[in-house]
């Protein structure tokens, strides 16, 4: 046996900085080892013996999880000369390829993790004539630019939007007043693989049975199942608690936070203790953040009026009281918008052929059960699209997000119950995610559904409720499409709803106009449309803007050719975006003629002071007209409109030329738009990922009305590239008024 001396190894060289770069992983550190499997990483080893692998091969060991095995895939024995005796199930081997560039005391090796290896933290070890020298510990992650991984992008430009951009846009409101918020994902930021890949040894399977649960880390639709249900606390030591009502005491009140990481931090450096709180685009954007460090592509994708159907029957009950106020009597609901995520990813264990290949839907927030724990998904966007409610994962919950039928309600006082409509457009409007490589709203609902109203999605529909294949289309199969991607007056009063009445005496000409206007506005308002209806809508006066007072106008008018003796039942209520009603503003209830072909309309003014006090913890007004036939006793109309009320302006603005490791000053300005309500417990928050290292929060003394406030500020860029700023304004009257900046900072 030859003689080798006292030591083989000089010394081992991983090349994190090279490596890193060449992986896409060196925003994340240039200090630690973090690549992408299915993609070589170069080694070198220096040896005080000349190196011949044909006399004495290199014997290397990876490992990851307590309890490696070679079959399931969390041991790899693995060599140069590969003469190794490895198991015959063996799975997910490693490759070691020397270079030419080697010498005889300098050996350089690419490694290779196949595309199939689980990620997480890998021990490397290496076996030389004897002596065996542990080379370090590396981090493996999923890798969208290998073919061969599950989880590969074609396109660059959407690898570099759905897995290494940190700045995102995550769209609020409601069909009608839809807007943006900034969102920081941060997923490259200090500590966040230790966060993650603690986010995954803390999941229910892990403590069941940690070996297998390691190994099915190879799967990422086992992995964002994973990921789903440890973002929300319900089940688990996961990351955030939710709370929809009105009460945030001991916690963060959900509309403060303005990016992941401040919250994932919170959680790892607390003892993995629940962060309190989130609501849905809190929990999306958490998890977009984690699944992107991972290596999974992700997107925040917000459904407008989406459907919480509890008891999967595609329909949604909402009742009314004959005064109009909608009646907090069910556990199913409409919500102004609710915001999940999409990962993109194959899905082999659907079907062969790629039919439900792409983007999948995955939704963290705790609402339904699915296999015993609180997540959802990845359901298949394109088996939503096409009625596929058999396909797992929850893909029946999410199909009814976005195409529930809306039944409208009248509870009459003896409790009987008179049906009013039934709505079939209501549900999934203006699907919306971030473009890619800009800020616009990029509207994917033609990939979530067939065009409202059309045929195809009417048969999709009854075909997902009844999984009768005669009502639809022969000449398109189910599952096969697929995917589409693509200053007012201020007068104020006690009063806190003012009713006044004009009648309309249009020429044919304007009135066919108004009709016309009816119609456009008639899938968002809930009229109906027969011959001898009542139809009616909302519009709005001036835009509503929190903190002034708010002006609508109720349009009716009848295609009847007989008078209508009508009673007008106005309700304006305070509303969380869940659709749960909170506070009943005002109702009013008026005794109205409505002419033969003419249009009668109401003026509506909500003052400031009526609505304010409710709306500091609730997301939008719900002012609903419900007219009641007198001559017909259970004939009812229903109009609704969700008024979301736009914050009053507030300015960020910070100089040019950003530079890392340079100081930059910025300045906020914030007017008090009211008349008379002075702003008290003011205070203004500072943050954001690459620019500062912590939130900085500047307590302000009370604003009077019509006063401006001013707050200068610096701030040290620590990373280059684009980052974003944002300042959020809070105090008594006003919740999380945010203002953003995009800064380019150069290195």
């Amino acid at each position: 046996m030859a003689y080798f001396g006292p030591s083989l190894f000089r010394g081992v060289d991983l090349h994190p900085r090279n490596n890193n770069f060449l992986h896409h992983t060196s925003e994340i550190s240039v200090d630690q080892l973090i690549v992408r499997r299915g993609q070589p990483f170069k080694l070198t080893l220096n040896v005080t013996q000349p190196f011949d692998p044909k006399l004495h091969p290199l014997l290397f060991t990876a490992k990851t999880g307590s309890i490696p095995t070679e079959k399931q895939g969390t041991l790899s024995l693995f060599g140069v000369q590969d003469v190794v005796t490895r198991s015959p199930s063996a799975k997910g081997v490693w490759r070691a390829d020397l270079l030419k560039d080697s010498s005889p005391h300098t050996v350089v090796l690419n490694l290779t993790p196949p595309a199939v290896t689980p990620v997480g933290e890998w021990i490397l070890a290496v076996k030389l004539g004897g002596e065996e020298k542990l080379l370090g510990k590396l981090v493996v992650l999923y890798n969208s630019w290998c073919p061969d991984d599950w989880v590969y992008l074609k396109d660059e430009k959407e690898i570099n939007e759905y897995v290494l951009n940190e700045q995102g846009v995550i769209f609020k409101g409601s069909n009608n007043y839809i807007s943006s918020m900034d969102w920081d994902f941060g997923q490259f930021e200090d500590n966040m693989v230790k966060i993650c890949l603690r986010i995954l040894d803390l999941n229910l399977k892990h403590g069941k049975d940690p070996a297998d649960d390691v190994s099915a880390r190879c799967n990422p639709i086992y992995v964002s199942r994973v990921v789903s249900a440890m973002i929300n606390s319900v089940d688990d030591r996961g990351v955030l608690v939710g709370n929809w009502s009105s009460s945030y005491s001991g916690g963060t009140n959900p509309t403060k936070w303005s990016g992941s990481y401040p919250i994932l931090q919170k959680w790892y450096n607390h003892g993995s203790k629940p962060v309190k709180y989130g609501q849905c685009w809190v929990f999306a954007g958490v998890m977009c953040s984690v699944m992107r460090l991972l290596g999974i592509p992700c997107r925040v994708v917000t459904n407008f009026q989406s459907a919480h159907d509890t008891n999967g029957n595609l329909t949604i009950d909402e009742y009314h009281a004959d005064n109009g106020v909608i009646l907090n009597t069910s556990n199913e609901s409409v919500w102004n918008f609710h915001v999940w995520t999409e990962a993109w990813m194959r899905r082999p264990d659907l079907a062969n052929n790629g039919t439900y290949d792409g983007w999948q839907v995955l939704d963290p927030t705790p609402q339904e059960e699915s296999n015993g724990v609180y997540c959802c998904g990845p359901s298949p966007v394109k088996a939503i699209l096409n009625g596929g409610t058999n396909q797992k994962y929850d893909t029946p919950f999410v199909f009814a997000e976005v195409n529930a039928d809306c039944v409208a309600w009248l509870v009459k006082a003896d409790n009987s119950k008179v049906k009013i409509s039934t709505d079939t457009r209501r549900v999934g409007q203006y699907i919306s995610t971030k473009s890619v490589g800009s800020r616009r709203r990029n509207d994917v609902t033609d990939s979530y559904k067939h065009r409202e109203g059309s045929e195809k999605e009417r048969a999709v529909f009854k075909y997902a409720k009844t999984k009768d294949y005669s009502k639809v289309d022969d000449d398109e199969e189910l599952g096969m499409v697929g995917v589409m991607e693509n200053d007012e007056e201020d007068d104020q009063t006690e009063d806190n709803v003012n009713v006044e009445e004009t009648e309309g005496d249009q020429s044919e000409e304007e009135e066919d106009d108004e009709s016309g206007e009816e119609d456009d506005k008639e899938a968002g308002n809930g009229t109906t449309g027969s011959t001898d209806a009542v139809t009616m809508h909302f519009e709005e006066v001036t835009p509503p803007r929190n903190g002034k007072d708010v002006r609508l106008r109720l349009v009716l008018r009848s295609e009847s050719r007989s008078i209508r003796s009508l009673s007008v039942n106005i309700s304006v209520q305070a509303m969380r975006y869940n659709g749960v009603p909170t506070v009943n503003i005002q109702t009013v209830v008026k005794d109205k003629i409505l002419l033969p072909r003419r249009v009668l309309i109401i003026p509506i003014r909500v003052p400031f002071l009526a609505y304010h006090k409710a709306m500091v913890d609730c997301f939008s007004l719900k002012v609903s007209a419900l007219v009641m036939d007198k001559e017909r006793p259970n004939t009812a109309y229903l109009a609704e409109d969700n008024v979301v009320l736009i914050d009053p302006p507030i300015s960020l603005t910070v100089s040019r030329n950003v530079k890392a490791g340079h100081r930059k000053r910025a300045e906020v300005t914030f007017l008090n738009p009211t008349n008379n309500e002075t702003l008290c417990n003011c205070t203004l928050t500072i943050s954001g990922s690459g620019l500062m290292r912590d939130e900085v929060v500047f307590r302000m003394p009370d604003l009077k009305p019509k006063n401006r406030i001013r707050v200068m500020f610096s701030f040290v860029p620590y990373k280059s590239g684009k980052r974003t700023l944002v300042a959020d304004f809070d105090c008594s009257t006003f919740r999380d008024i945010k203002a953003s900046r995009i800064i380019n900072v150069q290195p």
